[in-house]
């Protein structure tokens, strides 16, 4: 059996980082297993963990009052689930939720902020690594509004 040393080491989002920082995220992580339909988080709770999802896919949600959930994206391999665990007040701000059995590395946030905090290098990196999936997810997030709503009437 592989250890999270190991799994850090192979997943995307912490590609690069020297081995005594993947040592140090490692030391946060834990390895989950969800089964479909299972929740990962929900939009409001404590924003107390993130997810490298390793197999499987997950669905992000938001709740659309009198409609339901609306999927607002689907995550795969390598993807990381969530952001919140980083800003105050760490809450979730959209649903998680497995579409089929999920694996992934969950990362303890306070325990990882921790680390950021002693360590400055370290929390710059994950800044930095952390904004890039936050401007992929809006990007994603624009094109998916675009396909909704299309161009403006008469163009």
């Amino acid at each position: 059996m592989r250890s999270i040393e190991d799994l850090v080491a192979e997943l995307p989002a912490f590609a690069g980082l020297d081995p005594a920082q993947r040592e140090l995220i490692a030391g946060c992580g834990s390895n989950r297993i969800f089964e479909p339909g299972e929740h990962l988080a929900r939009e409001g709770d404590p924003a107390d963990e993130f997810f490298v999802v390793r197999h499987g896919r997950v669905a992000l949600e938001l709740a659309a009052p009198a409609k339901g959930p609306l999927m607002i994206s689907t995550l795969g391999e390598g993807a990381v689930v969530g952001w919140s665990w980083l800003f105050p007040p760490h809450r979730w701000s959209f649903d998680a939720r497995a579409l089929e059995q999920v694996r992934a590395v969950a990362f303890d946030g306070a325990c990882l902020r921790g680390k950021c905090d002693a360590d400055h290098e370290l929390g710059y990196e994950l800044m930095q690594r952390f904004a890039a999936v936050m401007l992929d997810r809006l990007q994603d997030t624009r094109l998916q509004l675009l396909d909704v709503y299309g161009a403006p009437a008469g163009e």
